[in-house]
């Protein structure tokens, strides 16, 4: 099994100890990671933004970063969900590239998915004694359909008491570019998630991307309340090392 690892933007650049987490986590099972260097953007803030051609360069470098890869994985859900659902539209002109976004396509799984769908894995052992809340980001759960998987593993953790996030379906406002262009809203829609946060009275707020990590967080940390957000990969290795 050739597994390489798809570390998106914002986890090289602000969240490293995501991907870290991921590969030794993985490693448990048999899984040896490989991180080809050539990868970059998935193209998504340049696709969302209406610069198709810009964005089809980031993917052409993607798709050829990954081309002999047997699975590739990622910690994120709307970087996930570019490839996944994006990435033959880009090439729906170009028959020998929308071939390999397809070949790509099938080949690319969120963290959590890989972990339970392909190598069967519900339980890694770990032991994290909290109270936790789940923010399921939208990429995430719409575009990929992540309901059940994070939720089996989070069940299985021991200790841990696993608090139901008020409106959790509702969006944090990040939204990659639209956090930009329409800040307002966005804050007003943080704002109104980080509400539902606290009214869990939970230690943890536990997510899958780390936009609505960093943007959630954020929030919190301006109105200084001492709640901690960790990705679910962080939270199911630092519970493995305590086990």
């Amino acid at each position: 099994m050739k597994v390489s690892l798809f570390i998106t933007c914002l986890s090289d650049a602000i969240y490293p100890r995501v991907g870290e987490a991921m590969v030794r986590l993985l490693a448990r099972y048999g899984v040896q990671v490989e991180f080809p260097k050539t990868q970059t953007c998935c193209g998504q803030p340049a696709f969302n933004s209406g610069y198709w051609e810009e964005a089809r360069e980031s993917a052409r470098t993607l798709l050829a970063a990954f081309e002999d890869s047997d699975f590739v994985i990622s910690p994120s859900g709307s970087c996930t969900g570019m490839i996944q659902h994006y990435y033959p539209k880009l090439f729906e002109k170009d028959p020998i590239m929308l071939e390999k976004a397809i070949q790509l396509q099938e080949k690319t799984y969120e963290f959590t998915q890989f972990l339970v769908q392909v190598l069967g894995v519900k339980d890694v052992g770990a032991v994290f004694p909290h109270k936790v809340t789940y923010h399921p980001s939208c990429h995430g759960s719409r575009l990929l359909g992540i309901k059940e998987e994070p939720i089996t593993l989070m069940e299985n953790v021991k200790g841990m008491e696993l608090i139901p996030l008020p409106f959790a379906e509702d969006c944090c406002g990040f939204g990659g570019t639209f956090a930009v262009k329409m800040s307002e809203i966005s804050a007003a829609m943080v704002s109104e998630k980080a509400q539902h946060v606290l009214e869990t009275e939970a230690e943890v707020l536990v997510g899958l991307d780390m936009g609505c990590m960093m943007n959630i967080s954020g929030n919190l940390m301006y109105q200084g309340k001492p709640i901690r957000v960790m990705h679910l990969a962080e939270l199911l290795y630092e519970g493995v090392k305590q086990a």
